[in-house]
């Protein structure tokens, strides 16, 4: 046997070696991967439900927000800063699941779902007063979603089927 041969052979097992290695570790990171999205995921809806936790915990708070919706323009400005906080974190999180939505992270049904729950609360003439004022604290990117979801001009029904009665809604300014 020469050294020639002997080279031959040693690059056949390299191969015979090295192929299943290659596979196993795209395997690995493939699952990683998925992984991790998962996690990206789990950690926006995590925010989500810690957000509105602070609607359900506190009667305050949901009549603010409440009242909020229907017009921003007439709240005190205690019941602003409350609303712009809480807005605030919302928008947040729903600019996280549209950027991890365009990264390929969130699946297009979820982001979806997102966007319709998004529409429901942009359409309040109270959201949009508030966005009017405050869209500068998000990307352009995430305003340009938000602009189109206002120029559609849908009718909100989030809370269509609640009743209102109890909470003091005042009229929208125009």
């Amino acid at each position: 046997m020469n050294w020639e041969m002997l080279a031959a052979i040693g690059q056949l097992a390299a191969v015979v070696i090295g192929i299943p290695s290659v596979i196993y570790l795209a395997t690995q990171i493939r699952a990683q991967t998925k992984e991790q999205r998962q996690s990206a995921v789990h950690a926006l809806t995590e925010q989500w439900g810690d957000l509105t936790e602070s609607l359900h915990d506190n009667p305050e708070m949901a009549a603010i927000f409440l009242r909020g919706v229907y017009s921003f323009n007439d709240l005190d400005a205690v019941a602003k800063l409350r609303f712009s906080a809480f807005f605030n974190r919302l928008l947040n999180v729903f600019e996280g699941m549209y950027f991890s939505h365009c990264q390929g992270t969130l699946i297009d049904s979820s982001w979806r779902a997102v966007e319709r729950t998004m529409t429901d609360l942009i359409n309040y003439p109270g959201v949009q007063q508030w966005w009017d004022i405050r869209s500068h604290w998000h990307t352009e990117e995430f305003d340009r979603v938000v602009r189109e979801i206002i120029a559609k001009g849908d009718k909100p029904k989030a809370f269509a089927r609640f009743d209102l009665q109890e909470i003091h809604v005042p009229e929208a300014r125009k």
